[in-house]
């Protein structure tokens, strides 16, 4: 079942690991198949090095085993959350990388202060409010992925295709599970790059930072991803 749909989610959980985003068992990559309402996601608590396809683990969207001998990943109600909320959305990716997750346990966003954010989010990366005791006590896993719903509540999930969760970490998506994989690669570049642009601004006296034009912004996001876009090479 689902055949290149596990090989590709395989795939992407490797590239996580080759990355240097995650280790030991951390971080997870899912793919969903949209048609069926399935979701393939790597499954819990087993090293990135002892996985192979056979591990992963099928869901459907309300989060019940349909194929796999392995728990599915702890997320996975988080994942599934974004999934029926956000219907373009193919893959997710769920690192704690070091710079991304920084900015997530000081509840800060990630302003866009330069285009190669913009090159990929079409702007300021937002942070989650904290978590409620009821939302912690409750269905904590899917309430952290209404959280991040509810944070995109006038974003356009599409053009900022990632989150950073209170105290948390990471979350990002793409059009499928390797696109997600990316997006977390470079939103923890991204994360470096403001970071070290934030101490700059202190150390001159301008405080946390001037974000960088909006036009500029748009014009960098809109090259690569808008209607007229001509970055790269035309696809047959």
């Amino acid at each position: 079942m689902l055949e290149q749909l596990k090989k590709q989610v395989y795939e992407a959980n490797m590239l996580l690991a080759r990355s240097g985003l995650v280790i030991f068992t951390w971080g997870n990559v899912s793919g969903i198949d949209r048609e069926r309402g399935l979701v393939v996601i790597k499954p819990s608590g087993i090293e990135y090095d002892k996985l192979s396809p056979l591990d992963l683990t099928v869901v459907d969207l309300d989060g019940n085993i349909v194929e796999g001998i392995c728990r599915p990943s702890s997320d996975t109600r988080t994942h599934i959350e974004i999934y029926k909320a956000f219907p373009k959305v193919g893959g997710i990716a769920h690192t704690h990388s070091t710079y991304a997750t920084s900015y997530a346990q000081a509840g800060r966003a990630i302003k866009p202060f330069g285009t190669t954010h913009a090159d990929y989010f079409g702007g300021t990366i937002p942070c989650t409010r904290k978590m409620t005791l009821h939302e912690i006590s409750g269905e904590y896993e899917k309430e952290t992925g209404r959280l991040i719903v509810e944070t995109f509540g006038d974003l356009n999930y599409e053009a900022i295709c990632g989150v950073l969760v209170h105290s948390h970490g990471p979350f990002t998506w793409g059009v499928d599970a390797l696109d997600s994989v990316e997006k977390s690669i470079v939103l923890e570049k991204v994360a470096h790059m403001a970071f070290n642009t934030e101490l700059l601004f202190v150390a001159v006296g301008k405080g946390g930072g001037i974000p960088m034009q909006q036009d500029l912004l748009a014009k960098h996001n809109s090259r690569k991803h808008g209607p007229g876009a001509y970055y790269g090479q035309p696809k047959n």
